[in-house]
């Protein structure tokens, strides 16, 4: 089989950071889509940039892109790393300080962003890139993926914080909402090149 690093990216995208949760405790349809996308963006070309870590469906996502002989890079603040989470067998393991550099990091080096089913640390990354695109520190894609409808009680909640006049309608467009990593890489595959611009000095 043809070394998969040797493709051409399917799209502008060229590498996709993406967040998910690190347990392994949940539904095989979450540990599944996973899976399916580690595989998929290696097959691609597509870089996979993630939180760095060996559990839950962090580590899936890594194992599957490195079966397949994609590049992975992980990004991990040196405590989690030093709690022995950190996923040794990455392409590139980047060790940070604090949290907030390795989402500042993340977000750099990519050209979109996929959220898989997770936890608040997963929110939490969703909510940054999502008020930092607000504020215009980043105009890259936002990707969240609803696999077998994980995502619908977020959605109600956003709009219901639009309804109540807390954000406005054009905050839906932040993002765009696909039911399955088939349809994810659909969508990357109809994106335009990509800037990795970032205003860090305003992080």
């Amino acid at each position: 089989m043809p070394d998969p690093r040797q493709h051409q990216p399917i799209s502008g995208i060229r590498s996709l950071c993406v967040y998910c949760g690190s347990s392994g405790a949940v539904a095989s349809a979450y540990r599944s889509a996973a899976s399916e996308l580690g595989a998929r963006l290696a097959e691609a070309g597509i870089e996979v940039v993630f939180g760095g870590g060996r559990v839950g469906l962090m580590g899936l996502l890594a194992d599957a892109a490195l079966a397949r002989g994609g590049r992975v890079i992980g990004i991990i603040p040196a405590r989690l790393r030093d709690a022995e989470l950190a996923h040794t067998n990455v392409s590139e393991l980047v060790v940070v300080e604090t949290m907030h550099a390795r989402k500042a990091l993340m977000a750099k080096r990519t050209d979109a962003f996929a959220i898989l089913p997770g936890g608040i640390g997963t929110l939490d990354e969703t909510f940054d890139m999502l008020s930092w695109k607000q504020l215009g520190l980043h105009d890259k894609p936002i990707f969240l993926v609803d696999v077998e409808g994980y995502w619908a009680p977020l959605l109600r909640l956003l709009d219901h914080i639009v309804d109540s006049g807390f954000a406005q309608p054009k905050t839906h467009g932040l993002m765009r909402v696909v039911p399955t990593i088939s349809s994810l890489m659909a969508a990357l595959a109809e994106q335009p090149p990509a800037s990795r611009g970032m205003a860090a000095g305003s992080l």
